[in-house]
């Protein structure tokens, strides 16, 4: 295998070379994913802002799994219905309409209805929920695609290339949301302009989606049969999937106790704006909110460069190294940044050791579909991310009452007592709990062996 087949850039080159509709659907995932990834991992902090709690920002990233969880199957009945082409078409204008919502949120104050006091942040769930409309939708096609598109021996490589195209995005959205957040002092205003830009770029998206995407040859997606295939493909999971199944589902439950308050910590850490030198244009102080995105910036970087030779290094080693080290990653990173010096140095290391856990992403993905049979590669998938979601639903709302306390309703003082070291801290345990058991249990997909 040659350097430039291992390279960094050879996610970008194979993707360029993908077929006309898996490009042009990549394309508008590319335009969604730098709205979600300018908005998204921000939102715990404009919740804040807006006067919601911590056990309300870990219910909010409850709400998200649930949707997560909850939406790719009535997705797939309305794509039935009314076809792939307007279907996205349909979740994209939903999406678009949930930034704006999200926009105007702080614009409609409380309101009193009935003696009940409906607080501005509670417009943030309302966003939340239109908002996930196409992210949840394209999750199962995006496998499918892929699979009929690679051999079976490339299928991380594959991953790869449309990981590495998204995740482009991952890496743009924090950053231009960071310049953006620069413009004003106040977070609120700053981040809504963060906010109408994520607008534009989901009403590009849904156009050029809706235009230049040919279903015609969709081979997903083609049938739903409602809870009984659910049941269905739960029972036909292929066996091998199982401690993947289980290690993943730990590892995902332990990261979704604390991941809406990264933010918050490293916000909070940091009492002073912190000055960056730039290329051309000198040093520039930035608060800690716009801070926050240049770390982002930081992980996704990593992540980028990481990627597509670690897919190329799968094909050598395996599959199984390669994910328990993504897994790896994900369970130690919160105790780290909880128990870390604040300083603006260190926290850039911590954010670049993070971006690591992305190299296991594209074997990961390889590693659920496949064992599948051909052209089952979305139902094996769906089945994977709904039992998975499923499971870690409630991960939000626990790591919220851990981080901040839940009040006695019956008394005085706290019925949970508020510790953000704890709810890191036991974190951290889960995710090592299951990437231990997926190292002692997993298997390894033949292709690669």
């Amino acid at each position: 295998m040659s350097d430039r087949e291992a390279g960094p850039l050879a996610g970008y080159r194979q993707f360029l070379s993908l077929r006309g509709d898996v490009f042009v659907l990549s394309v508008a995932m590319f335009a969604f994913s730098l709205g979600f990834q300018m908005t998204t991992r921000f939102l715990p902090r404009y919740l804040e802002v807006l006067g919601a709690s911590a056990l309300v920002i870990g219910l909010f990233s409850t709400v998200g799994n649930l949707i997560s969880a909850v939406y790719p199957y009535p997705g797939g009945m309305v794509s039935d219905r009314i076809g792939s082409r307007y279907a996205l078409t349909l979740f994209g204008l939903a999406s678009t309409l949930g930034f704006g919502v999200w926009l105007v949120a702080p614009a409609f104050g409380t309101i009193t209805i009935g003696g009940l006091s409906i607080q501005p942040w509670l417009w943030v769930f309302v966003g939340l929920v239109l908002a996930q409309a196409w992210k949840s939708f394209g999750l199962g096609a995006t496998f499918a695609i892929v699979k009929q598109s690679v051999e079976p021996s490339q299928l991380a490589r594959g991953f790869a290339s449309t990981e590495t195209f998204r995740r482009s995005a991952f890496l743009l959205g924090p950053l231009v949301a960071a310049g953006l957040l620069s413009l004003h002092p106040s977070f609120e205003l700053s981040f809504r302009y963060v906010l109408a830009v994520a607008v534009v770029f989901g009403a590009i998206a849904t156009v050029v989606q809706h235009f230049y995407y040919d279903a015609s040859d969709d081979s997903f997606g083609d049938s739903f049969a409602g809870v009984d295939q659910i049941r269905e493909d739960l029972q036909e999971m292929p066996s091998t999937l199982r401690p993947l199944l289980i290690g993943d589902t730990l590892v995902r439950f332990a990261n979704g106790m604390v991941y809406a308050f990264f933010i918050i910590v490293v916000t909070s850490a940091l009492t002073s704006d912190v000055t960056i030198p730039l290329p051309v244009i000198g040093s520039r102080s930035l608060s800690p909110d716009a801070f926050f995105g240049v770390l982002l910036g930081v992980e996704m970087a990593i992540a980028l460069l990481v990627m597509a030779p670690a897919a190329a290094m799968a094909e050598r080693v395996g599959l199984k190294p390669v994910v328990a080290t993504g897994f790896a990653v994900y369970a130690i990173f919160p105790i780290l940044l909880i128990s870390a010096p604040a300083t603006a140095p260190v926290l850039v290391v911590l954010f670049a050791i993070s971006g690591l856990r992305f190299a296991g992403l594209p074997a990961h993905k390889a590693l659920i579909v496949g064992p599948a049979e051909a052209g089952a590669g979305g139902r094996v998938t769906g089945s994977y991310y709904l039992l998975r979601n499923v499971i870690v639903i409630p991960s939000g709302a626990l790591g919220g009452a851990l981080y901040g306390g839940v009040a006695n309703p019956v008394g005085t003082g706290q019925l949970i007592p508020e510790s953000p070291l704890l709810a890191f801290g036991l974190a951290t345990v889960i995710g090592l709990v299951g990437t231990g058991y997926f190292l002692l249990f997993g298997e390894e997909f033949k292709a690669y062996r």
